[in-house]
């Protein structure tokens, strides 16, 4: 695991001061990526509870805490280093992520990793020449995408041919688990929109 994200002596030594500070019962650190492998992905690093432990996270036990990694972040998590760099104001915790952003899918990814790849790979890119986008807000246990769209798209005149032609094939071809897409934007703002 720790040639996945190293974590300096300088980084688990401050992480284990701000845990001390917190003084709570069993309290450790959480990695994880929120929307990873697309242009929104941010790295996190958290206070872990016990209650807050996923049974397939992957845990590296470091000499003077514990860090939980969840399993669906691992493959965005690669080369990944936290670090503690002291300076005059006391110091910055830093955490450098290179593949967080990168799409990385294999059969085991999650559906909504896997929407997300088809969107900012393959759908995105075509919605750009018309200045829009749209986003993945989620995936619900009846196989709809609940999409939302942005720039240009929102108030497009355009839209649900956009919508059920367009993303929806791409989406229900490319990943059998997607029955359908749903759109959750409010299109009566059209100020941005390409087509009125």
């Amino acid at each position: 695991m720790n040639e996945i994200i190293e974590i300096t002596k300088s980084a688990e030594e401050y992480l284990f001061k701000l845990i001390k500070d917190k003084n709570e019962v069993d309290l450790s650190i959480r990695i994880f990526i929120t929307d990873p492998g697309t242009p929104k992905a941010e790295t996190c690093l958290a206070y872990c509870n016990p209650d807050e432990i996923i049974t397939d996270d992957i845990i590296i036990n470091l000499e003077l805490i514990t860090v939980y990694v969840e399993k669906r972040s691992l493959p965005f998590l690669k080369d990944t280093i936290v670090n503690f760099d002291k300076d005059n104001f006391g110091g910055q915790l830093t955490i450098k992520a290179p593949n967080a952003r990168l799409p990385n899918i294999s059969k085991d990814s999650s559906i909504e990793d896997k929407i997300n790849y088809v969107i900012y790979n393959e759908i995105n890119p075509m919605l750009e020449s018309h200045g829009g986008d749209v986003s993945l807000i989620e995936f619900n246990d009846k196989g709809i995408a609940i999409l939302q769209f942005g720039g240009g798209c929102q108030g497009c005149g355009m839209v649900d041919l956009t919508l059920k032609e367009g993303i929806e094939k791409s989406l229900v071809e490319q990943i059998p688990e997607v029955v359908g897409v749903k759109d959750v934007t409010d299109h009566t703002i059209d100020e941005n929109a390409y087509y009125k």
